[in-house]
Order: structure tokens, then C-alpha cells, then sequence
């Protein structure tokens, strides 16, 4: 012999019931609603956070890109100059 253990809620009947029913559904759509909004305010906060620190990251990457691309200038600057000194020395080497 089996037990069912299954039990069966019945809708309310009347008008106000039913609406009771519903404000109490809309309440915990609400209740729901509003922790996803602080959880989604939460992440929002978080994000910012991480766009300011990849922000300042950028900034600082880019000032020593500006930094690296005035070194390679002066080096290119001076391995010009020294091109031309042994252009110049290259004259009075023996031959």
C-alpha cells in the first residue's frame, strides 16, 4: 500500500482573497526587485572601481610609451650623428 503525501492547495474563492493573494505575490516580486537592485548597484560600484584602476593603469602605461618613444628618438638621433663621424673618420683610415 502506498501513502500519497502530495497535498493539494486550493485557490481562493473570493475576491478578496484572491486579491490578498496577489498583493502578497506583488510584494515578494517587489522584496525580489529590490535586492537585485542594491546587488546590481553593488556590481555597478565595483565596475567603476575597476574602470578607475585600469584607467590610472593606461595612464601610466602611456606616459611611458612617451617616455620610451623620446629615448628611441634621441638614440636614433646619436646613432645618426655617429654615422656621419664614421663617414667622416672612414676618409682617413688607410687603404
Amino acid at each position: 500500500m502506498t501513502t500519497d503525501t502530495t497535498t493539494l492547495v486550493s485557490f481562493p474563492q473570493s475576491p478578496a482573497s484572491r486579491l490578498r493573494l496577489a498583493l502578497r505575490g506583488l510584494d515578494a516580486a517587489l522584496a525580489d526587485q529590490a535586492g537585485a537592485l542594491v546587488e546590481l548597484r553593488a556590481s555597478l560600484s565595483l565596475l567603476r572601481g575597476r574602470v578607475a584602476t585600469l584607467e590610472h593603469g593606461l595612464e601610466t602605461y602611456r606616459g611611458a610609451l612617451h617616455t620610451a618613444a623620446g629615448e628611441v628618438k634621441r638614440a636614433q638621433e646619436e646613432a645618426e650623428r655617429l654615422v656621419v663621424t664614421a663617414t667622416a673618420l672612414d676618409r682617413f683610415a688607410p687603404s
